[in-house]
């Protein structure tokens, strides 16, 4: 699960990081920083997803939100985008469709997946997941000092080559999280430190997860 000598050296890649961003936070920003660094990739774009497969949309905050939220916290790196791909599209957001864009619009360029280990555990729920597998790189981001073992035992069912192409990477603020973020808005409680402070602004003024 380790980032293979290969995968470090295909320098030039294009990272996505998936996710809904419900808010984006500095966990989200250091691992993508971190995946960019450890596998000299070129950029990488993060892509808000409007209508994820796996979660409930009555609990998702409306994606125009989360979409602004997310260019307010990338703006200083000028290695980090966003786009709207997936808000754009109709229909749930499938990770291979945004895949397919992305290899359409930077033809030749390796293209490194970035997203959370505990919604890798869930790959072989994903759609088309043996397709996807052979078309681009997966990081999966962990606490340090993660144990892989459940990551292993749940890839189990794929061939040792397209196992081979999920990658781990220990990120240190990973513990930070958009749910305990949500509560502690609700809750009124301080939620500086956690997220970039135009995020926190943005929350505030537009008066977001309060109920």
């Amino acid at each position: 699960m380790e980032p293979a000598d290969g995968a470090r050296n295909l320098s030039g890649g294009i990272g996505i990081m998936g996710g809904t961003f419900d808010p984006v936070h500095f966990g989200h920003l250091v691992t993508a920083e971190g995946a960019r660094h450890d596998f000299g990739l070129e950029k990488v774009v993060f892509v808000p997803a409007a209508c994820p497969p796996h979660k409930d949309p009555g609990y998702i905050l409306a994606a125009a939100h989360r979409l602004r939220m997310t260019a307010l916290a990338v703006a200083s790196n000028p290695y980090f985008s966003v786009s709207a791909l997936e808000v754009e599209r109709r229909g749930p957001s499938y990770t291979i469709d945004t895949v397919r864009e992305m290899q359409a619009a930077h033809p030749g360029r390796a293209i490194y997946f970035i997203t959370g280990a505990d919604a890798v555990l869930e790959i072989l729920t994903w759609k088309n997941v043996e397709e996807l597998l052979g078309m681009c790189f997966f990081i999966a981001a962990t606490r340090p000092g993660y144990q892989l073992e459940n990551l292993r035992g749940r890839l189990a069912g794929l061939p040792p080559g397209q196992v081979a192409r999920i990658h781990s990477l220990p990120v240190p603020a990973l513990a930070i999280s958009s749910t305990d973020i949500r509560q502690r808005v609700r809750e009124g409680r301080p939620i500086k430190y956690l997220l970039p402070e135009a995020v926190e602004g943005y929350i505030q003024r537009e008066g977001l997860y309060r109920t």
